[in-house]
């Protein structure tokens, strides 16, 4: 597993700076277009929330992109989130492969 420590691009940074300000949407027009309450986007922007399965459809729809673009974003941030964290990765690292 490779341990990078440059963080990657969180869903809320990539919501704001590459949708909302490029495209001149609000976080009430993302919210009504997703048919969620503006605190749901306000915390997805915020990085307060995680992207679901079904916020990464959601998404994928409005933007006419792929819920796999959103759940990869997610899981990459989620990963190099543990392997960053040095209590996590001291967890992680206790672990050990199962003798056949």
């Amino acid at each position: 597993m490779i341990l990078t420590k440059r963080k990657p691009v969180s869903v809320g940074e990539m919501l704001k700076e590459e949708f909302l300000k490029p495209m001149g949407i609000t976080q009430d027009q993302l919210a009504e277009a997703m048919g969620v309450g503006r605190k749901t986007v306000s915390e997805l922007c915020n990085n307060k929330r995680t992207i679901t399965a079904d916020t990464a459809l959601i998404l994928a729809t409005v933007f006419g992109n792929s819920a796999e673009f959103w759940m990869n974003l997610q899981q990459r941030n989620e990963l190099w989130k543990a392997m960053n964290t040095p209590e996590r990765w001291e967890r992680i690292n206790k672990a050990h492969p199962i003798a056949a």
